[in-house]
């Protein structure tokens, strides 16, 4: 272990020393004030006589006479299957006043990278309840599909929907022997909303079978740096060593870039796009890329990222980039919310590029794929139709274009429109596309197989949209 008393400067959460021996990058650090106060940090950038510390639990107190330990390790997790049930703060810390955590094993937060060629093929269906996603945009085991959101949009409410009903078909669990687990990652939120996660939470039971990290708005912004990595590290270990399937939600990555780019320009670094490190595309990569399936383990780590767009743009940097990154992704609409519509849930642009290979006979229901492409273009045909409503008006329609304009409301309040307390498996959300299916003649259900037609297809009480009268 070195000790040293050489601190050069301190700039925002960086601390800089200057060293006469060769210091690991990413080696923890202890640091202690004059008072004796004790910080942790990492090494985040070293040469041959200084080195950059970042501090988890902020600079505050430190100064030129505190002293620097390096303890010739990385950042390690403590790790057991006895985490499920427990609320951590940012930096891994207990804050649910339990007991102490014996862990099996310390795993380095930085994770192994999984061998391209041990990787199986995500395939098995998740069901979260919610049948915008479920139905529409499928998510499947060992997939990263993240939900684009803005500022003052119901996105903490539809995590805590997922994260209470998301799980695997009885018949898949036993097949794999493999039981459900959730591991909750929060950064840089409220404390009114850190209660309001708490208490739902521990409301509806869903802590039983939950890890929960919480990093608050206060808490330093470095700690959101190594949040993620801790929550990620605990998911493989329940999912690769423990046989989980785990769901790992993450709110808000937006949160964890800012303080990316709060880091950069501490260090002075010459900034990319509006301001963020250029090597943010790569930081994002080393967390998205966490998810997965591994041969011969039967566990499964599967993401939902949750990041809030800027300005309701989602060419900025953060969704742009993970875009490129994750396998699709699920927007929440602020026209949908302002509707009252929960969750609100855009399925237009929303995308998840697995979901083919997750739905069918033996995974969902042999009907899934060609109900949701029917409801994805008659849906698409009637938001076209609300345009043209708005230049020529609903009475200059024909009786086929109103059917059109019917089924998009419908759609929106009876599929889309459930509430965030009811959950729904796969067969009744099939069943209500079949339902608003039904508003059209066989003959429009030109995307959907005939024998399923002929197998679930039900007759309308109303076949026939009455035209509008003339003036």
């Amino acid at each position: 272990m070195k000790e040293y008393q050489t601190i050069t400067e301190i700039s925002g959460p960086l601390v800089f020393v200057e060293i006469d021996e060769p210091i690991g990058y990413d080696e923890i650090v202890e640091i202690e004030t004059p008072n004796g106060d004790v910080r942790r940090g990492q090494v985040l950038e070293a040469t041959s006589d200084h080195v950059a510390i970042q501090v988890f639990e902020g600079t505050e107190g430190i100064d030129r006479k505190s002293s620097v330990r390096f303890l010739g390790e990385t950042l390690k997790m403590p790790v057991t299957e006895d985490l499920l049930g427990r609320v951590l703060d940012g930096s891994g810390q207990p804050i649910d006043g339990g007991p102490d955590i014996v862990p099996d094993s310390r795993e380095d937060i930085v994770g192994a990278a999984i061998n391209p060629t041990a990787r199986e093929y995500p395939e098995e269906f998740i069901q979260t309840g919610v049948s915008a996603i479920d139905g529409m945009n499928t998510l499947v085991r060992g997939q990263k599909l993240p939900i684009f959101s803005a500022s003052g949009l119901p996105h903490n409410d539809l995590a805590l929907q997922i994260a209470r009903q998301a799980t695997v078909p009885e018949d898949a669990a036993e097949e794999g022997g493999s039981e459900f687990a959730v591991v909750f990652g929060a950064m840089g939120i409220t404390a009114e909303e850190a209660n309001e996660f708490m208490e739902d939470f521990e409301r509806t039971g869903a802590l039983e079978r939950s890890v929960v990290f919480m990093n608050l708005a206060d808490d330093p912004a470095v700690e959101r740096t190594i949040t993620p990595r801790l929550a990620l590290t605990t998911a493989e270990y329940l999912a690769f060593e423990k046989d989980y399937h785990v769901l790992v939600i993450l709110t808000d990555m937006t949160n964890y870039c800012e303080a990316l780019r709060e880091i950069g320009a501490a260090r002075e670094e010459v900034p990319g796009r509006r301001g963020y490190p250029g090597y943010m595309y790569t930081d994002l990569a080393t967390l998205y890329e966490r998810a997965g399936r591994i041969e011969g383990r039967d566990g499964s780590v599967t993401q939902i990222p949750i990041l809030t767009m800027p300005g309701d743009d989602d060419t900025h940097p953060i969704p742009d980039l993970t875009g490129y990154i994750t396998e699709g992704q699920i927007y929440v609409d602020r026209d949908l919310n302002s509707q009252g519509i929960q969750p609100p849930i855009q399925v237009l642009p929303s995308l998840s590029r697995l979901m083919d290979d997750g739905i069918g006979e033996g995974l969902t229901r042999e009907d899934h794929a060609d109900v949701s492409d029917q409801m994805y273009a008659a849906y698409a045909e009637g938001e076209d139709l609300r345009d043209l409503v708005n230049i020529v008006g609903r009475e200059a329609l024909d009786e086929r274009d109103n059917r059109f304009l019917d089924f998009a409301d419908r759609f929106e309040e009876e599929f889309v429109d459930q509430g965030f307390n009811t959950n729904r498996d796969i067969e009744e959300t099939l069943d209500i596309g079949w339902d608003l299916l039904s508003m059209f003649p066989k003959a429009e259900l030109n995307r959907i197989d005939e024998d399923l037609i002929e197998k679930y297809y039900q007759e309308s009480e109303s076949e026939t949209v009455e035209a509008p009268a003339d003036d």
